[in-house]
């Protein structure tokens, strides 16, 4: 499958820089869901002992909502900005394993619900079909 967006890329759709980008390629972007992929590098702020650690796969989520809000903002016509958002809260987080470096990182975020800049999301977290991470967050995006 053909990303929608690149890794070289990536940066016009989210807010965040190196060394804190934690989305590779931009998978899949509908109304209610969006897809992306991480290669799991040793570089990688969040790896220790050769694994991608439970920060980094918060992080990931996070980061998979704000490329999900990039992208579909910047469909828009004249919409060249991506917004801010800001996790509110995180909830049910279960962690099953740490992805190894090497490994590709592929994320879900479903939306639950949005209202009055209020976004809460089922993200999930997969090296191949294993579940390594979901959780619910709030994030709260920034009025421009």
């Amino acid at each position: 499958m053909t990303p929608l967006v690149s890794s070289k890329n990536i940066t016009r759709y989210i807010p965040q820089k190196a060394p804190i980008i934690m989305v590779g390629e931009l998978m899949s972007n509908d109304e209610n869901q969006t897809v992306s992929r991480l290669n799991i590098e040793a570089k990688n702020i969040f790896c220790a002992d050769g694994l991608f650690m439970e920060p980094g796969l918060i992080e990931n989520i996070a980061q998979t909502a704000a490329l999900r809000m990039g992208y579909t903002a910047s469909q828009k016509e004249g919409n060249e900005k991506a917004p801010k958002g800001f996790i509110g809260a995180v909830s049910k987080l279960k962690v099953h394993g740490f992805p190894k470096v090497g490994d590709t990182l592929e994320t879900t975020v479903d939306i639950k619900n949005e209202i009055f800049g209020i976004i809460l999301i089922q993200g999930t977290s997969r090296v191949n079909d294993e579940i390594m991470a979901e959780c619910e967050m709030k994030i709260f995006v920034e009025d421009e």
